[in-house]
Formats: C-alpha cells, structure tokens, sequence
C-alpha cells in the first residue's frame, strides 16, 4: 500500500447484538427485519463506492452490534477481498456465527479482529470457531477484556490458542489504578503490546492521520474524523469529497483506544503492526515478538488508565 492509502473505519447502522457484555460501552438493540434491510442497503452502496473509487484503501469494519451473523457483511467482506486496491479489509466480530462463507474470501486480503467474551460463550467453542478459521486459512487475531476475574481464562486462551495468534488484551480503563503493578506485568506477558492500550495517549494539538488519510463512515455516507470526534468533515459520495480531506491537529485531550490512537504519529504503533494495523497483527508474530522496552517506550506520555 502507497503512503496515500486511505484507511477507512466503516459503521453503519445496525446496532443488534447477540451478546449482552456489562462493560461493552454501546448500547444494544434488536433490529427489525426492516432496519436490517435498510442496513444492508447502505452497506450495499458502501462496497459499490469503494469498488468504483479505484485508488488504495484499506478497510475496517467497526459496528456497534456483531454483523458477521448477517450474511450481507459475509459478502461485503468476501467481495472487497477480491477488489484489487483495496490492501486489506477487516472487520470486529465475537465469531459467533456461522463459518460456512470463509472459504468466499481471499485471506491474503482479508481478516478478522476477533473478539472472546467469556460471560458470553465458552472457552472451548471460541476456540473450536478459531480452529475453522485456521482450516480456511483466515488470517485473525484474538482479544478479550482484560477483567480481573477473567484473568486464569485469559492465560488459558493463550495457552491453547495456536502460537501464531495473536492474542490482545483490551484494559479496563474506567478505574485509572483499576491494575496493580503485578497484574500490568501478568497481562504484559501475554500481550507485549498491553502498557500501549493501559494508557490514554495525550493527543491534543499533535499530529493524526485522521481526517488525512484517515476517516469513518457511516451509513448515510457521512465521513468523520474518526469515531471520537464527531464533526462532519464531508461525504463520501459528493464528488468534491478527496478536498475535504487535509492534515489537522488532534482536537481531543487524550486518546485510549486502539482505532483511535493508530492513526497518531505517536504512540507509533505502526513500527509494531506496519501494514496490519487495522487487524492488529504485529508483523512477524510470533517470531518478531514486540521488543518490551520498545512497547514502554511507545507508552511513555500516556495519562494513566
């Protein structure tokens, strides 16, 4: 992918989830038949634009409820993969759904940011879900919530996960001293990149790709900065959309997630992922394991929790 690349977070609409996690900060609903096809309609015209763009983009799809369960995200995500320009497309999902549409996509383009509740399903049946995705060839990562009480479940997710998968940890961040200093090292062990995420990243005033060569859509086709700011900056299909787009400073005090902090300059995590950021594989896992003093380094300036 060229430096111009555009990355694009799409989200729209749909808001239905089959999961019911206490800390998930969205709010859930049930979506009627209706507004599940209106969702799909939108997503439809999304895929088409993207198709019809013809320049580099990678692409990440973040909803709010879990749409792999929805067979018009199955085709959304099996049609980009096998769309020249588009370098990667990925989407968020709890992987509870069926898995029979894996073999439609090309793997060396497409992935899969998976998500383990533990509340929600068993160990074992994430894990046989994972194990199809390794049968189909699929390129995904894994990560779950770091809670206290999850933590023997999270270090036997690891233990019985391939090698090769990547496992993150997510931190609680609504109790800023939620994590002791032994709990920080525990959870390090299993994700090098963890103190990254334990922070939020001082942003205000510094430089972002966000608005550049970065921005969400959602699904009247409204761009945004990235889901934490939310002025419009344009739309995606007005045909002077690419003049909206230019470099601006981050207008936020801090920023504490991954979709978000990516596109700063700082943390620079693109010295960790490179090219597969959006579907947060290190590059080289396992063998190039992220350098501890490296990854501290990247955390420093954060504000704790």
């Amino acid at each position: 992918m060229t430096d111009d690349a555009w990355t694009i977070l799409y989200r729209g609409p749909l808001s239905s989830c089959n999961y019911a996690c206490t800390y998930c900060p969205f709010a859930k609903t049930r979506n009627t038949r209706a507004e599940l096809a209106d969702d799909a309609i939108r997503l439809d015209r999304f895929v088409q634009w993207v198709q019809e763009i013809k320049r580099p983009v990678r692409l990440l799809f973040t909803p709010w409820g879990e749409a792999l369960v929805h067979r018009a995200y199955q085709q959304a995500l099996a049609t980009l993969s096998h769309t020249p320009h588009v370098g990667t497309v990925s989407i968020q999902t709890n992987l509870a759904c069926k898995l029979e549409w894996l073999d439609t996509c090309d793997w060396t383009r497409a992935a899969l940011w998976t998500t383990w509740h533990p509340t929600q399903t068993p160990r074992q049946k994430f894990l046989a879900q994972c194990e199809r995705l390794e049968t189909a060839g699929a390129r995904y990562s894994v990560g779950v919530v770091g809670m206290k009480e999850h933590f023997l479940e999270i270090e036997r997710l690891r233990e019985e996960l391939p090698p090769h998968v990547y496992l993150w940890v997510n931190a609680y961040k609504r109790d800023p001293a939620y994590y002791s200093s032994e709990e920080i090292r525990q959870l390090t062990d299993i994700d090098p990149v963890f103190p990254v995420n334990n922070h939020r990243h001082a942003s205000l005033g510094r430089a972002c790709r966000a608005g550049h060569t970065a921005f969400t859509v959602d699904g009247d086709g409204q761009a945004r900065r990235c889901h934490f700011i939310k002025d419009v900056i344009g739309n995606i299909y007005e045909p002077d959309f690419p003049a909206r787009l230019a470099p601006r400073p981050c207008g936020t005090a801090t920023c504490g997630c991954h979709i978000g902090y990516i596109h700063m300059d700082s943390p620079g995590l693109t010295q960790v992922f490179g090219d597969q950021t959006l579907e947060r594989i290190p590059l080289g896992w396992p063998h190039r394991r992220p350098d501890p003093a490296q990854i501290s380094a990247l955390a420093e300036g954060g504000v704790a929790g």
